[in-house]
């Protein structure tokens, strides 16, 4: 198999550190869905971290013709994933499922236009116990899941954003779920954070790999399809 070339300006070795090969090589007319929120929908569109990682696997595997299909849908939350499990993602027949979740689970606690709706976050009971459903089915139908933390909900680097300690209390709910559920872990959350040390020593807010401290821009994208290869098998060198 090739070892594909990624041009990008980041700098791999922490990537590298914390998110290392997975244990499965990608197989012939494999199937790949991403469930997630407005990160994920985004994703799948033109120079999303979806559209980008299926290029460059398409370049460095033409023949085994896999095929990555978003399941995103903006303001989506764990409950509202499992009720849409069927329809948006086993129906598809996958063989490797990403869940990518727990941004809107965490920021609906203290997003001020969520709040004044009324609306609320996901408790830590129902976010891991909703994670572990979806996981049993997924694995029930014959596909792995490889399950992703949260990012970031702000870019500060010191660990100041408002909501850090709650994102980083369900990223280890979605830890331990990975570990019981023997699923593969991606954990994001400290691949990006690893990466703000680096790369904003301003401590500014947004910018950096977001637009908005929440929402992925070019650079945001481009790592996240890099971690999304590693977990994947696809190994990366820099040009």
């Amino acid at each position: 198999m090739k070892v594909i070339t990624i041009n990008i300006s980041l700098l791999f070795s922490l990537i590298f550190s914390t998110a290392v090969l997975g244990q499965e090589a990608l197989k012939k007319n494999d199937r790949i869905v991403f469930l997630g929120d407005s990160i994920t929908a985004a994703g799948a569109r033109k120079g999303g971290y979806i559209t980008l990682s299926s290029q460059a696997i398409a370049k460095a595997y033409p023949e085994l013709k896999v095929e990555l299909i978003g399941a995103g849908i903006g303001g989506h939350k764990v409950p509202d994933c499992q009720k849409r499990l069927s329809k948006d993602v086993l129906q598809k027949n996958p063989s490797i499922v990403f869940i990518y979740l727990g941004i809107n689970d965490v920021w609906h606690w203290t997003h001020p236009a969520v709040v004044a709706r009324g609306k609320k976050g996901t408790t830590p009971e129902d976010f891991e116990n909703g994670l572990k459903e979806m996981i049993l089915k997924i694995n029930k139908a014959g596909a792995r899941v490889i399950l992703c933390t949260p990012t970031v909900i702000g870019e500060k680097s010191d660990g100041s954003n408002s909501d850090d300690k709650m994102l980083d209390q369900y990223s280890d709910i979605s830890r331990k779920v990975a570990k019981e559920t023997k699923s593969q872990l991606l954990d994001l959350r400290k691949s990006f954070l690893n990466q703000l040390k680096r790369r904003n020593p301003e401590n500014a807010t947004k910018g950096i790999f977001t637009s908005d401290g929440v929402h992925l821009n070019e650079k945001g994208n481009r790592l996240l399809s890099s971690l999304v290869l590693r977990a994947l098998n696809v190994p990366l060198r820099k040009k």
